[in-house]
């Protein structure tokens, strides 16, 4: 087979194209955002609630600040966020999947522990867990967390049960493997693609729950610039000034939609019974 060149890739996966390069641009602002953008905690009463123009690119709000500084610089604790639960939930939860899966002792407690967790809506087991500490960014992402945990161990323990059933693991352990080798060489690799995946669509979940909490005031500090509490301020005026929350609401629908496009390009990707058939 002719090794492929950059545009077949792009003809063949363009959804991960897409969500590649809306994850590149809103990362590489996020970044900049020290030099691209101004001071988001700037208050200029006299220039409150002004239209888009030349000199705010994206309007002010009732307090005279800028809307783009304040959009630019809430790019970044929305990948904060996003990147951060995914990783921490992924670890946590491959972790303990692994085990479930291997251990009946360990499944019959791990598990009954997730589907308690599982029972409580993940909004309200992150509000009171804020409410219980202080309000900062990475009590956020710790209370975000908690209720990803399951959907991982869930997804883990399910590849590792049917892994088990497998000849090879079977031949594996008929010659003497150990059990953290075997894991280790012969499972660990196989969870990696759904795990993946997985990941991707949780990071956009955690996106929208911190900007759900911050919207309600009990996620990151009003001090810190995050795109729901931007909308949150904004909602007051908003038949004033309707572009204080449709410019931030808008950055949140492209940070989403390109985490959930990226996930989906690299479902297809990583499955092979879905490549084959595309």
């Amino acid at each position: 087979m002719p090794p492929q060149g950059p545009w077949t890739f792009v003809r063949r996966n363009p959804t991960i194209v897409i969500g590649g390069l809306l994850m590149l641009f809103l990362v590489a602002i996020a970044l900049a955002a020290p030099w691209i953008a101004g001071d988001p905690l700037k208050l200029a009463p006299v220039n409150r609630l002004r239209p888009p123009s030349e000199r705010f690119w994206f309007g002010t709000d009732q307090f005279g600040r800028d809307v783009y500084a304040r959009t630019v610089h809430g790019a970044r604790v929305s990948l904060v966020v996003g990147f951060s639960v995914a990783i921490a939930a992924s670890l946590i939860g491959l972790a303990v999947g692994l085990l479930c899966g291997f251990y009946r002792a360990v499944d019959a407690i791990a598990m009954r522990i997730m589907d308690g967790i599982m029972a409580i809506p993940s909004i309200l087991l992150a509000i009171a867990l804020i409410t219980l500490t202080r309000p900062g960014l990475w009590v956020v992402i710790a209370a975000i967390v908690i209720p990803e945990v399951p959907r991982i161990v869930r997804l883990t323990r399910s590849v590792v049960l049917s892994l088990r059933a497998q000849p090879f693991i079977e031949a594996a352990i008929a010659g003497g493997t150990r059990t953290p080798r075997l894991l280790l060489r012969h499972i660990l690799p196989n969870t990696l693609a759904p795990l993946i995946v997985q990941s991707t669509y949780i990071a956009a979940s955690a996106i929208l729950t911190e900007a759900g909490l911050s919207f309600l005031g009990v996620g990151v500090p009003p001090e810190i610039p995050s795109w729901g509490n931007i909308i949150a301020q904004g909602r007051s005026f908003f038949l004033i000034a309707p572009w204080s929350i449709l410019i931030p609401g808008a950055f949140l629908a492209v940070m989403v939609l390109g985490v959930n496009m990226l996930g989906d390009g690299l479902r297809d990707r990583l499955d092979p019974r879905l490549a084959r058939r595309m």
